[in-house]
C-alpha cells in the first residue's frame, strides 16, 4: 500500500483531482490511501462544497485556508502548511496539478524533504514567463520525479530542457518523464453524461443547442487592464448584435464587479442593456460542461476550457497572446485572437464559414488517471526492489 499526498489550491484542480480519486476507488483501493490537502488558494466555502460533492471527491483531509494574498506570502503560507503535512503524513509522493501558487509551494516543500513529487500536466510551456503560471510549471518540472505530459508536445518540452527517458528506478535526479493523455479527457468522458442528467443550465437561461455562443474571461490581464477589457467587450457587443446569437458569460463576482469599473461607459451601459448577453453567476462543473458541449463557439481565456471546447469539437476563440495547447490551434480548432477586437470578430467569421477539420484524439484515450496510479504504484515497487 502506497500513500500519496494530492495538493488542491484552485476550482480546476479540485476537478483534476476528480480523476485520480475516481481511479483509486474503482481499480486501486487496495494499493493506494490519498490524503487531500486544500490549501484555501482559491477558496469558496459554499461553491467547493459544491465541486466535491458534484464529483464525488473525498472531501479533504487539511483545509490551510491561506485564501487571498501577494504571490510572495501566499506562496510561503502554503509552502509552511504543507510541509507540516508532509512531515506528519510521510506519503510515497506528493501530486501536484498544472500551474497554480499550490503547486509551486507544494514543489518547494516536498522536494526539500525529499518526497518524491508527481507532477501531472508537465511539459506545457506558453514561452512567456511573465506569466506566474509559466514560472511555477517549469520549477515544479525541474524538482519533480514522475513527470505526467497530457500531451506529445508538452512531452517533447520536457526533452529540449534536457529532460531525458531515463531507466528506472525513477529519482529527483533521475526522473521519468511520460506522454499518457489528459485526466480533464478522462473527466469529459466520464461527466458529460451525468450532465445530460442532472443539469438544467440549458432549461434555466433557455437555451438550445448550437444556437450561443460561451464565453469566459478571468485572467488577471484581461479584467484589470481597462483597454484589453474595452476591446473583448466590444466584441462579444459586435458579434451578438451582428448574427442576432446569444452569448452566455458565467463571470466570477470579482469580475462581474470589475466591467462597472474598467469599461468605459458607453461600453458598460451597451453591454449591460444588450439582451443577447447573457452574463450569469458561476456555473457548476456538470453546467459548464453542458454550456460547452451544447454551445456553437467558445471564447476564452482559460486554458482548461481550451481543452474542454477540443473534447466537444467546438471552434475556440482564444483571447490571450499564447497557448500552452498548441496542438488545437495546429489542427485548425483554436484560433488565437488576443484582447483585439478585429481579431476576435474575424476569429468568429472564419469559423462561421468554414467546414470545421476532422477531429484528432490528441490528448488521449480517456484512460490516463489509471495510467498514473499504474506507474505510480510499479515505481514504488522499483524503488523498494533497488
Amino acid at each position: 500500500m502506497i500513500k500519496i499526498v494530492t495538493i488542491i489550491g484552485a476550482r480546476p484542480q479540485i476537478i483534476k483531482a476528480a480523476a485520480i480519486s475516481r481511479a483509486i476507488k474503482k481499480y486501486f483501493f487496495k494499493e493506494i490511501t490519498e490524503i487531500i490537502v486544500h490549501t484555501g488558494q482559491h477558496y469558496d466555502e459554499r461553491m467547493s462544497a459544491i465541486f466535491f460533492e458534484e464529483l464525488s471527491i473525498p472531501k479533504p483531509d487539511y483545509n490551510l485556508n491561506v485564501g487571498s494574498s501577494n504571490h510572495g506570502i501566499q506562496t510561503a503560507q502554503m509552502i509552511k502548511g504543507i510541509e507540516e503535512i508532509l512531515l506528519k503524513e510521510k506519503p510515497d509522493y506528493i501530486i501536484l496539478y498544472g500551474d497554480t501558487n499550490s503547486t509551486l509551494a507544494g514543489a518547494i516543500a516536498a522536494s526539500k524533504i525529499n518526497i518524491p513529487i508527481v507532477h501531472i500536466e508537465a511539459g506545457l510551456r506558453s514561452y512567456n514567463k511573465a506569466m506566474p503560471e509559466e514560472i511555477n510549471r517549469i520549477m515544479c518540472d525541474h524538482v519533480s520525479t514522475l513527470l505526467f505530459s497530457p500531451t506529445k508536445t508538452g512531452f517533447n518540452n520536457l526533452l529540449k530542457e534536457g529532460f531525458k527517458e531515463n531507466k528506472s528506478p525513477y529519482n529527483i535526479d533521475n526522473p521519468g518523464i511520460y506522454h499518457c493523455g489528459d485526466i480533464m479527457y478522462d473527466n469529459s468522458l466520464y461527466f458529460s453524461e451525468i450532465a445530460e442528467k442532472k443539469s438544467g443550465i440549458l432549461t434555466k437561461y433557455q437555451l438550445k443547442q448550437n444556437e450561443f455562443i460561451l464565453g469566459t474571461i478571468h485572467r488577471n490581464n484581461n479584467t484589470d487592464d481597462p483597454k484589453r477589457l474595452n476591446a473583448i467587450f466590444t466584441a462579444i457587443n459586435k458579434i451578438s448584435e451582428s448574427e442576432r446569437i446569444t452569448i452566455v458569460l458565467p463571470l466570477h463576482p470579482r469580475t462581474n464587479k470589475v466591467l462597472q469599473d474598467n469599461l468605459d461607459r458607453e461600453t458598460y451601459i451597451k453591454t449591460i442593456n444588450n439582451h443577447l448577453i447573457k452574463i450569469i453567476p458561476p456555473v457548476s462543473f456538470l453546467d459548464m460542461i453542458l454550456l460547452e458541449k451544447n454551445s456553437e463557439m467558445i471564447i476564452t481565456d482559460s486554458g482548461g476550457v481550451q481543452k474542454e471546447a477540443f473534447f466537444f469539437q467546438k471552434p475556440c476563440i482564444i483571447i490571450r497572446s499564447e497557448s500552452e495547447w498548441v496542438e488545437i490551434i495546429d489542427c485548425g480548432l483554436g484560433i488565437i485572437a488576443d484582447a483585439d477586437e478585429s481579431r476576435i470578430y474575424k476569429a468568429f467569421k472564419h469559423f462561421k464559414e468554414i467546414k470545421l477539420p476532422h477531429y484528432n484524439a490528441i490528448f488521449g484515450k480517456g484512460n490516463a488517471a489509471e495510467f498514473i496510479c499504474n506507474e505510480m504504484i510499479t515505481q514504488s515497487k522499483n524503488k523498494k526492489v533497488k
